[in-house]
């Protein structure tokens, strides 16, 4: 003890460590340190501690100066900090070589485990051993990047670490703020969220996340997709899947930026981002051609009214694989609908819940000809101005025989339906809506009517048919659902027509439908 803690020439002649000469059970390869050490660590734990402390004042004492007594107890204390180091080491060592030993799959299975781990729980298990911790550094585990959360967690350099880390296999990003783990990206419940409104961050402070003292913020800015157009592109080229929510610094620059960067995009999803939609569609348009999947959902229910029908009929010219659109809280006029719906021709799932100015009459004449007729998922659910009569006579083109692939139909509305001649007047109990007839001739259709309790309620187990609920998955399964399949023109006869204006009307001329939007603008729309 007293050596190790004061080497000097006299004390190693007083006190001779043992040698693998005098010790035939050391290997011959031991140092001098290694011996001195193993004479430390052969102490007995049986020895009495106050044995170690009258040693160690011992060494105290023999000390000629305070200078020199002073430095012996930093010395102990270095020496106790780096053995503590040592053993710690070796027992991770031992850890791994037991991990990998007990460890039932091969490192290239782990690999393919960890790839489906969402990022945080990649990264707990990243921290558990080190033979974990190099599996889960393999760029596969980083192909489909979750950086999702309830609360600000991640910040620029995070995504940006996380990127840098997939390489050539980058794949997806999931970004932002989720409102709570009950809501899931495509169901009917909304995602846009406030963190100032949130209760369960009440404690949370913007202020309190500024970057100061050199620690990094936990905040996202527009900046934090900067990495897709960085270095020329590279992680954007290779992005299939983009998913962002409430991310409240974004701005359109920085987000028209990001999308130019991805031209090899095939879903894509915005919640809550403070972007206006037509600059979104306009770069959608101009870049991701291959695009299949659209979900984007306002932060401003109601409000945007920006989108123009030629930005409509660029994406449907620009981006004809769109199976699956969603445009949720916007102010939508019936006639821009319609050259969406009519336009894209591989169209299964539509999502319009929410929007302002939909009357319904985009639906007139939708099953009986080319786009429209493919429609598997239609939801209109809490379209203000959604007009029975409207949902009246799509129902009856249903009966009739159009939509043949219809199998969800979401008309519910927290308000009831508008009247025909003045939406104030909200229908609560309509008598013309054939619901039941739907059901008896369609049993296969999941149809939600779900209205105020001062009105009627449908009770939707009626409208639940046993066998078909087993069938039919969640809107947000529905939706990424694409296919190629040839397209099947109804040749019902039935399909209804009206002669009653929505605002928006309708004319055919020489194999054109031609919009009307105002009298300085008119657009063209080959059917």
């Amino acid at each position: 003890m007293d050596t190790l803690l004061h080497p000097s020439t006299s004390s190693m002649a007083k006190r001779p460590c043992p040698s693998s000469a005098e010790n035939p059970m050391l290997p011959s390869s031991f140092s001098q340190m290694d011996n001195l050490l193993l004479s430390f660590l052969s102490l007995s734990d049986s020895s009495p501690p106050v044995s170690l402390d009258l040693s160690f004042d011992r060494l105290l004492e023999s000390a000629p100066s305070d200078a020199d007594q002073s430095l012996l107890i930093d010395r102990a204390h270095n020496l106790g900090s780096l053995l503590l180091r040592a053993a710690n080491r070796s027992a991770r060592k031992r850890a791994s070589l037991h991990n990998s030993i007990a460890w039932a799959l091969p490192p290239d299975l782990t690999i393919k485990v960890f790839s489906m781990l969402d990022s945080q729980s990649l990264c707990y298990a990243a921290a558990t051993c080190s033979m974990f911790n190099k599996c889960a550094m393999d760029p596969l585990c980083y192909a489909n990047i979750d950086l999702t959360t309830v609360v600000p967690k991640v910040n620029n350099a995070v995504v940006s670490t996380m990127i840098q880390r997939a390489g050539k296999s980058f794949r997806s990003l999931k970004l932002g703020i989720v409102p709570g783990p009950t809501s899931s990206p495509g169901s009917c419940q909304p995602l846009v969220y406030s963190i100032r409104n949130s209760v369960d961050v009440s404690s949370f402070s913007w202020n309190d996340k500024k970057t100061r003292q050199g620690k990094e913020s936990s905040i996202l800015t527009r900046s934090c997709l900067y990495p897709l157009s960085g270095d020329n592109g590279a992680a954007g080229t290779l992005l299939r899947r983009l998913h962002l929510y409430n991310i409240e610094r974004m701005d359109n620059a920085s987000f028209c930026v990001a999308l130019a960067a991805c031209p090899s995009l095939l879903d894509l999803e915005i919640v809550g981002l403070h972007v206006e939609l037509r600059q979104t569609l306009i770069s959608v348009s101009s870049n991701c051609h291959l695009i299949e999947r659209l979900f984007f959902e306002s932060s401003k229910t109601g409000r945007d009214d920006s989108l123009k029908s030629p930005t409509c009929v660029d994406l449907v010219n620009n981006c004809p694989n769109i199976s699956s659109l969603s445009l949720r809280g916007f102010k939508l006029q019936d006639y821009k609908v319609r050259i969406l719906v009519k336009g894209f021709r591989k169209l299964k799932y539509a999502d319009f819940s929410t929007s302002y100015s939909i009357s319904g009459t985009f639906l007139r004449n939708l099953g009986s000809g080319f786009g429209g007729n493919l429609l598997e998922v239609l939801i209109l659910r809490d379209c203000m101005h959604l007009k029975e009569v409207e949902v009246a006579r799509f129902l009856t083109a249903v009966l009739a025989g159009d939509f043949k692939f219809l199998r969800y139909l979401d008309i519910s509305n927290r308000e009831g339906l508008a009247s025909e001649g003045d939406w104030y007047q909200r229908s609560y109990n309509s008598s013309i809506i054939p619901l039941k007839q739907v059901l008896e001739v369609r049993p296969n259709i999941c149809l939600l009517a779900e209205f105020p309790s001062e009105g009627c309620y449908i009770d939707i187990d009626h409208m639940f048919d046993s066998d078909v609920n087993s069938e039919i998955s969640l809107p947000s399964q529905l939706s990424s659902h694409t296919s190629d399949g040839s397209l099947l023109m109804s040749s019902s006869e039935s399909s209804y027509n009206s002669d009653q204006g929505s605002g928006n009307e309708e004319y055919q001329v020489s194999g054109f439908v031609i919009y009307e939007e105002s009298s300085d603008e008119v657009d063209f729309l080959v059917v």
